[in-house]
């Protein structure tokens, strides 16, 4: 029997969370997938209570930092809230638009026949506890579009939060400023 991996969640943790389209699909390429996405982070946000501390949105995967609010908090249910209706939309938009699609996005389980956008499981969740693995994480997110050399700067990359870390520019999704017990 398949067992599932835990999501711990500590009161005073922040949690980088990190999921990949399915079979690493570029479907992120597409700005209304990455809007989408934004969509769907701001109504968790406001659902599940969390703030978001940095972002990058790659083609084929997606890295979060969040830090909940609430002591209990479960983070399975703030990375559903923020997959399923883009998984969704997007899904319904690939049978409207590009049904040759449709076959590579669906598997049979026994009986069942499903669609996926984003990878089975959970993706991976770390907590974060001090703030030198905070900004370390931070860099390392950002850095992703320079190291596949999509861009030359991480500032420069639209899906990101580093223009906002860089000069305070707004970008797709606004930043929630990082307390100050965490930048010490």
């Amino acid at each position: 029997m398949k067992t599932h991996r835990k999501n711990i969640h500590e009161p005073g943790h922040a949690h980088e969370l990190t999921f990949s389209c399915y079979r690493n699909f570029p479907f992120l390429k597409a700005e209304q997938c990455c809007q989408w996405l934004a969509d769907s982070i701001d109504l968790a946000r406001k659902k599940y209570q969390f703030q978001l501390w940095a972002y990058v949105f790659m083609p084929d995967h997606v890295h979060l930092i969040v830090f909940p609010h609430k002591e209990f908090t479960d983070i399975a249910l703030i990375r559903k809230a923020i997959k399923q209706p883009v998984g969704q939309n997007a899904i319904e938009y690939l049978i409207q638009n590009s049904p040759e699609w449709i076959p590579k996005i669906t598997r049979m389980r026994g009986e069942k026949t499903e669609r996926l956008f984003w990878q089975s499981g959970g993706g991976y969740d770390r907590n974060v506890e001090s703030s030198k693995t905070l900004f370390s994480m931070i860099d390392y997110i950002h850095a992703n579009p320079v190291r596949k050399r999509y861009v030359e700067q991480a500032f420069e990359w639209k899906w990101s939060s580093a223009a906002w870390y860089l000069n305070s520019v707004a970008g797709p999704l606004s930043i929630d400023s990082i307390p100050k017990d965490w930048l010490e």
